[in-house]
């Protein structure tokens, strides 16, 4: 019997991650199925990257568009854009190979990263959520109320606080003191897999809840409050009135960004919740698609724009076209019908 799993071994050297004691499983893939993966997460990251590097560059350049709403939407699409840049190439190749290659430094550096990147997104959408909220409920305070300097506070309070909750779980041992009791059994080598990361799910879901039931709370009171407008809108002038209809789409796109959001994380997040109380029977394959269904919504923000917003279409056919060499084309009223 032992001569028989000796010639196994020999026959499959690649069966495990790393030849000693305990090493994670590896997933063996044939070499048409292994391109097909890597070539569609290349080009997700490609999507992710370049669609977010486009918001920022219009954002930035287009002097129209530097209002407290944009900014927000600007540290919105660079934390996509970093995660695809950063995050994405070593999930990528742990998703398809089963195995984490590259260290315990990186493994920790890149876990943060990723919770980092995520956090941020959630904040800056409840953040523009709370814009919406003033910008359609109290018009006529709203210019006082959400100013460029308050835009950058929500700015540097949607970095900061998810940095120091992910630096205060990943890289002190209060966490893995408090949770050690409850583990049975510890990670596999090579599965990059943090002690405390079975209750990752139920240390990072009020982080994720509280956020999109405020989101949810605001939305369903500014739905409310455009329709009310909406039946209103013809005894307006026509200039306040473009200005209000400008709002109400504003809005409406941001509850789409904010819908897509939902749909492409509350799988991942209710999984890693639940799978720990069913001794995390969830397949790899479909954790996976989890994953990486949550990364696609980074993706998805540009998209949106491209169907939603006049003004990013006309930025992005100016950028395309080379006309932004042009020095006046940075002064363009991108809202102009």
């Amino acid at each position: 019997m032992s001569v028989v799993l000796n010639q196994d071994a020999e026959e499959h050297p690649t069966t495990f991650c790393y030849q000693v004691n305990g090493s994670c499983p590896r997933t063996v893939h044939p070499l048409g199925i292994q391109l097909a993966i890597y070539l569609a997460c290349a080009a997700g990251m490609l999507t992710t990257v370049l669609g977010n590097l486009f918001v920022v560059f219009a954002v930035s350049y287009f002097k129209v568009l530097h209002t407290p709403t944009n900014f927000l939407l600007l540290s919105l699409a660079l934390a996509d854009m970093f995660l695809g840049l950063l995050v994405l190439p070593l999930s990528s190749i742990r998703s398809v190979e089963g195995c984490w290659f590259f260290g315990d430094f990186l493994c920790h550096l890149h876990t943060y990263l990723d919770t980092l990147f995520c956090l941020t997104s959630i904040f800056h959408l409840c953040f523009i959520s709370i814009d919406r909220h003033y910008a359609i409920c109290e018009p006529l305070l709203y210019p006082s109320k959400f100013t460029v300097r308050v835009a950058l506070r929500y700015i540097l309070a949607g970095w900061g606080l998810p940095a120091a909750y992910t630096a205060f779980l990943l890289y002190t041992d209060v966490g893995e003191r408090g949770l050690r009791q409850w583990l049975k059994e510890m990670p596999c080598v090579g599965s990059c897999q943090l002690p405390f990361n079975k209750f990752w799910g139920w240390l990072n879901f009020p982080m994720f809840f509280f956020p999109c039931l405020i989101m949810i709370s605001l939305y369903v009171k500014i739905f409310v409050v455009a329709t009310r407008q909406a039946k209103q809108i013809s005894n307006l002038s026509k200039r306040l009135a473009g200005a209000t209809k400008r709002e109400r789409k504003a809005a409406k796109t941001l509850g789409i960004t904010v819908g897509v959001y939902l749909l492409c994380w509350l799988p991942f997040t209710t999984d890693t919740m639940v799978d720990s109380l069913l001794n995390f029977t969830t397949p790899a394959l479909v954790f996976d698609i989890f994953i990486w269904l949550a990364y696609f919504n980074s993706a998805c923000n540009p998209i949106i724009y491209v169907f939603s917003c006049r003004w990013f279409r006309k930025a992005l056919k100016l950028i395309l076209s080379r006309e932004i060499f042009s020095l006046r084309t940075a002064t363009i009223d991108l809202y102009q019908e």
